[in-house]
């Protein structure tokens, strides 16, 4: 058997962050940007326009927002179900 070594890169393009998120490069931008509600801002390198994330602190940003979103509350709105007030009329 021969040693093989896979080699992770310690820092991630756009691209790279977008294919592992599951989203568009330009929504990686905004989160880099901070326009993306609900999130902080995704630390990046900048190499003049370029941008770069560590990967380090991707995993960082996707455990922080993940501990985030679980502490957020869903906020009551009045409204049950769809359809839940049909056959209930005021007299």
């Amino acid at each position: 058997m021969s040693d093989v070594e896979i080699v992770v890169p310690e820092i991630m393009t756009v691209e790279e962050v977008a294919q592992r998120l599951r989203c568009s490069k330009a929504h990686v931008c905004n989160a880099i940007n901070g326009k993306v509600n609900g999130v902080t801002t995704l630390p990046a390198i900048s190499m003049g326009r370029r941008k770069l994330i560590r990967v380090s602190a991707l995993a960082a940003w996707l455990a922080q927002n993940e501990l985030a979103d679980s502490n957020a509350m869903i906020p009551a709105c009045g409204i049950e179900a769809v359809g839940a007030s049909k056959g209930k009329h005021d007299a």
